[in-house]
């Protein structure tokens, strides 16, 4: 299973569609955005591919009850504050912060744990406290504040991140 894994789109809806329309051309069938959506507004583009979005809130929350609403049309799970997924058979754990996600990580519970906040990019494998690594993976900010336009294309079978660079 691949995965678009995007975060802090910050009501740059554009760019948000664009990321997931490129995931979906490359065989990508879930979206998991890690935070700062702002308004529930900015993930309607994209809901027109198809793809269900799990989606949790960082700390740039806008209007939970508007997210809340669109989730209920079924192609968007609202998690939150962080979510506990499983998707393709592997563990995944979202949170927005990227302390956070380190620790998750170093817990051995997920297999993979996706977080933002820090609008720079990053893949590594944390050594965790059961004995092995886990994935720790930020796509760095969608919509290009402060940084390159990036997401991340996830392939769970291989366990295999790639960054992608938007031109906004």
């Amino acid at each position: 299973m691949k995965l678009c894994i995007v975060s802090d789109s910050h009501d740059r809806a554009d760019a948000l569609e664009r990321a997931v329309m490129q995931a979906a051309a490359e065989g990508a069938s879930a979206v998991i955005h890690c935070g700062d959506v702002i308004g529930a507004n900015t993930l309607r583009p994209a809901l027109k591919l198809g793809l269900p979005m799990h989606v949790i809130h960082g700390n740039n929350l806008g209007d939970p009850f508007a997210m809340h609403r669109l989730a209920r049309d079924g192609l968007v799970h609202y998690h939150g504050a962080d979510a506990r997924i499983e998707l393709g058979g592997r563990r995944i754990f979202v949170v927005h912060y990227p302390d956070y996600g380190y620790a998750m990580a170093c817990t051995g519970d997920w297999d993979l744990v996706c977080c933002g906040h820090s609008h720079r990019a990053g893949i590594e494998r944390v050594a965790n406290v059961k004995g092995g690594k886990t994935w720790l993976v930020n796509p760095g900010t969608v919509a290009g504040l402060s940084a390159p336009a990036t997401w991340m294309l996830g392939d769970l079978a291989a366990m295999r991140f790639d960054l992608h660079t938007l031109s906004l």
